[in-house]
């Protein structure tokens, strides 16, 4: 059977992404984010390519998504960034061999409940200004007492999540950084402040640790700076193909609202992929998709199974022939940049009508 979307993951691409990481921050170690299903990208495959090629450790947003790579028989540490919820999964992260980060003083309570027995590896995690999850920075005494009263626990680190990394024109970032270097003056263990973004544009975020996602996979975190200019490989490529080719006169309207009248005769293609496949319906027209090697532009709304486009520029595409909706030569961040998204929401957003495909060339 045909697919009609097929997502083609390329794995010696992140691997070869993680050599780009690597040569940015030489002297850092590399936690990598397979969260979100591994940014949509399949986190099975993906940490099995990551741990071949010698990661030094995971990184996932909850207990579930370890424990779907402990059961995938990936021994690699992992560490799950929200941390612990409940004493069960306290009690789960132990036994799996997990590495915590903990950013509320409840989840140290939690943690404290296992006993003196228990053996953890823990991440502290401070805000340094992005007001989501961590300690405050003041607490940093307390929470050396607090590890020192538990000889079972082991430190891994300190981490902080910077809130305007991709601005490189917002000094915020550095702020961030120096909050979170004067907390901990004297403090002894690793200190992890860069994303992608960060490890990219701020070398001075490029600490004991570097935390890359979206470089993974091959996307750039930059507005400014493309995937190419950073020397990263698209990991992922998204196709359908042309299922119907019509000829409409001047005037016509295609699609949902009559969102595009046509300039003149032309023909119009229909692709086989929509909103249900996870293609964004805030997709405009003009947004570029590729056949035959050849940019062709939407032309009217997605709908929930097709969109159509303008053949003018490739008037030779026929039934069956392949499109390209992001990949080598048609970026996913140009491609979300159209909708006013990021790259993160394209891939995250896929579904399960369309076929994932692993290869490693």
């Amino acid at each position: 059977m045909i697919p009609r979307v097929t997502a083609t993951v390329d794995l010696s691409a992140i691997r070869h992404n993680l050599g780009v990481v690597r040569q940015m921050a030489p002297g850092a170690r590399v936690m990598a984010a397979v969260k979100a299903d591994g940014y949509g990208h399949g986190a099975v495959p993906v940490s099995r390519a990551l741990a071949a090629a010698g990661i030094d450790c995971l990184a996932v947003a909850c207990m579930e998504e370890a424990i779907r790579l402990r059961q995938a028989r990936i021994s690699t540490p992992i560490a799950v960034l929200e941390g612990i919820i409940s004493r069960e999964e306290a009690a789960l992260a132990v036994y799996e061999e997990l590495v915590v980060v903990v950013h509320d003083h409840w989840q140290l309570d939690i943690l404290d409940q296992l006993g003196p027995q228990a053996r953890v590896t823990l991440w502290f995690k401070l805000d340094s200004g992005m007001h989501r999850l961590g300690f405050p920075l003041a607490d940093v005494p307390r929470l050396q007492a607090t590890l020192a009263a538990h000889p079972g626990w082991t430190l891994a680190g300190w981490m902080t999540h910077l809130a305007s990394a991709d601005e490189t024109e917002n000094p915020f970032t550095l702020e961030q950084i120096a909050r979170f270097e004067a907390a901990l003056v004297g403090v002894p263990g690793p200190r992890s402040v860069a994303n992608s973004a960060g490890l990219i544009a701020w070398p001075q975020a490029r600490l004991d640790w570097v935390r890359p996602g979206l470089a993974l996979y091959g996307a750039s975190p930059l507005p400014d700076r493309t995937s190419q200019a950073l020397g990263l490989r698209p990991a992922m490529t998204l196709e359908s193909r042309l299922i119907a080719v019509r000829e409409f006169e001047a005037g016509d309207t295609i699609g949902y609202s009559q969102a595009y009248r046509c300039p003149e005769r032309m023909p119009v293609g229909v692709v086989a992929m929509g909103y249900a496949d996870g293609i964004l319906r805030s997709l405009p027209n003009g947004t570029p998709l590729q056949i035959r090697g050849t940019t062709v532009p939407m032309a009217g709304r997605v709908s929930m199974d097709m969109v159509t486009v303008d053949l003018r520029t490739c008037p030779h595409a026929a039934v069956g022939d392949p499109v390209r909706l992001w990949g080598p030569g048609l970026p996913a961040e140009a491609i979300a940049a159209h909708a006013g998204t990021i790259a993160y929401e394209l891939f995250c957003g896929l579904t399960q009508r369309v076929r994932f495909v692993h290869t490693d060339a």
